[in-house]
Order: structure tokens, then sequence, then C-alpha cells
């Protein structure tokens, strides 16, 4: 029974949160929407952006509450800072991944309880299934648009009290929502990956925010022979091949990156497939008791964009698992997420660790 119920929905001044809105309240919840301001970091009384006026137009259309939460402090801290570290430290990360656990589904999510709301809803593509009374965090309809891999991180009580509107359309069908319903926001872009980064890449980012530039080192081989002089750690990632501004003869590619000596190793494409790898910090997505290892019949992705890989999964300790590939993988980056899937459902997962 919806009728009533209270949902905050975060909404980003976009075109899917603004259809969650239009459906949830399609379905009789009584719907308030939640923007956040996470970035640049600036004083509570900073004029709002366009994402949040956008926001606010679409609340205003529908006729339900509209809010603003200003998080730059808990975002800066916790996920642009993760972010820096990691590069700094030789890894890949995913500040979505880590967003969606500390920002979304941690403090807007408690903040949400406390308010009195009975759910929170947010515009990604995944969706929520309860089975045998339990609740499981499943794949959307739309493959092409699935979010599922950046909500592994999220604690398992929250599912109960989560919804995703958008899991059972496809992205067409939303924007034909939106334009049948005259949404102010139907023609509006969809946003980048990572909303702090602009078009100048990741580098100029960790430059501007940290004053520093990363100092240059050695490219090296597998043997530790000099290769020639690389640009500072930050620039690479495991599995790069362009933008090396090197000439090997032969097309090389990044096969690690050691800030203890503050070298990237190249070799060959052949060498960047591996067939097993650590993955720490893992979360998973069922009760404790619904869960035993080693874990059988498991698809992992390595990346967002990757495909399912079979594998099989085992705890090494309470804060390590290793994965066991059935066909080696390409450019495992450490830092990076892998995400573990039983069919259409989500296990869980975990960061990819330095070997």
């Amino acid at each position: 029974m919806t009728m009533g119920k209270k949902v905050l929905l975060a909404m980003s001044g976009g075109v899917d949160s603004s259809v969650a809105a239009l459906l949830l309240q399609q379905q009789g919840y009584d719907v308030h929407g939640a923007t956040f301001c996470l970035w640049p970091p600036s004083d509570l009384h900073h004029t709002l952006d366009d994402a949040v006026q956008d926001a606010k137009k679409v609340c205003v259309q529908l006729g339900i509450p509209h809010n603003v939460f200003y998080f730059e402090r808990p975002f800066q801290e916790i996920v642009v800072e993760d972010f820096v570290r990691c590069y700094q430290n030789g890894l890949t990360p995913n500040p979505c991944v880590v967003c969606n656990r500390q920002i979304k589904f941690g403090i807007f999510f408690g903040k949400a309880m406390e308010m009195g709301f009975d759910y929170i809803a947010t515009g990604h593509y995944a969706q929520i299934r309860l089975e045998d009374g339990i609740h499981r965090l499943v794949r959307a309809v739309d493959v092409q648009k699935d979010q599922s891999y950046f909500l592994y991180a999220i604690r398992y009580d929250a599912l109960a009290r989560t919804l995703f509107p958008l899991g059972g359309y496809t992205k067409p069908q939303v924007r034909e929502i939106a334009q049948q319903n005259a949404l102010p926001v139907h023609s509006k872009r969809d946003s980048q990956d990572i909303c702090f980064i602009d078009r100048n890449g990741y580098g100029a980012f960790l430059h501007s925010y940290t004053g520093l530039s990363a100092p240059p080192g050695n490219f090296v081989d597998v043997h530790g022979n000099i290769l020639g002089t690389h640009q500072g750690i930050w620039h690479y990632t495991v599995g790069q091949r362009k933008g090396l501004g090197i000439s090997l003869g032969e097309p090389a590619y990044v096969l690690a990156v050691r800030p203890q000596d503050n070298t990237v190793v190249l070799g060959k494409e052949t060498q960047l497939y591996i067939s097993d790898a650590l993955v720490r910090n893992f979360n998973i997505l069922l009760p404790a008791d619904q869960i035993s290892f080693p874990l059988e019949g498991i698809s992992v992705k390595t990346r967002s964009r990757s495909q399912y890989s079979d594998a099989r999964i085992e705890r090494i300790s309470d804060d390590c698992l290793k994965i066991i590939f059935h066909q080696p993988q390409k450019a495992v980056a450490p830092g990076q997420s892998a995400v573990f899937y039983q069919e259409d459902r989500v296990l869980g997962g975990g960061i990819f660790a330095l070997q």
C-alpha cells in the first residue's frame, strides 16, 4: 500500500530524477524533492546553481515540496579527498561508489529517516526485488543504462527503505515520459560521469585541487629496465595505451603504477591479463546468515562498462576476498570496484587491491 507513504527523492535537476518524481507521485506516494549542493565547497549562502533551480521548477510543476541540502563539506572530506589520496597512491578510484555509500545512502538516508520519511528514492537505473523476505538489488531493465554496479557498496538494511522508480524503464521511455508530461527538463542533456571533474581531466583537477604537480619518474619494463620518463603517476592507470608520450616501436600499455618508487611499468597487451585478484573493503548485499563462501556460479564486472566474467570467490580473511576468474581478465586496475552478480542480482563487491 503506497498511498500517503512519504518519500524523499534525490533530485539532480536532470531528466531521470524528474521523471522519478512524476512516477512516484502517480503511484500515490507523498513525494518531497531534495537537491544536494555538493561541489565546489562554499559557504551556506552561495547562489543556487542551475541544477537546484531546474529541480525546483519540476517540483513546482508537480506541486511537491523542494528541499536543498548543503553537503559540500562531507562530500569534499569523504569523496574528493579519497579520490585524491587514491591517485596519489597509484590507485584508480571510483568516486561514484563512495558517494552512493557515504553521501546518498549514508548521510542523506539518515537525514530522511530522522525527518520521518518512509523511503528515500533516486533516479538510478536499478531495481529492488523482494524474494522470500529478502530485499535484493537487481539490474535495471535497460542494460545500457544499468547503474547497479555503482550501488553494490550501500548497506543492506537501506534496501527495504529505498525506491528506484526508473529500474523498469529504458532511457528512451523516460525521455518520452518527460516530453509527454511537459517537464521543463525533458530535453536536458545527461550529466557527466564524475561531477567534480571537468573536461581537462583527472591530472588537471589534482594539480588544481592540491596545488601540487605529480613529480616525473621512470617508465620501466617488468624487469626494472628504464624505458623513459613519465609525467607523474597521477596521469596513468592500468591498461592505458594512449597519452604515454613514449615510443617503443610496438604498442605499450601500463601494467602497473608504483607509488613506492614513482615508476610506471609498461609492457605488452598480453601481459595485462590476470587469472585472479584480491579485493578488500568488500560489502555483501545480503543478511549475514544468507551468505557463505566460497561463492560459485558468480559473474563479476571488473569495470562499470566491462562484460560479465564467470568466477569463483573465496574468503581469505575478514577483509579480503580472492576472485578466481574462469577466463583471464584484462587491465584490472587497483582501486576500481569488482561487483559480484548472481544472474541479475547484485551480491556485493569490493575494491581491487594492489598485489
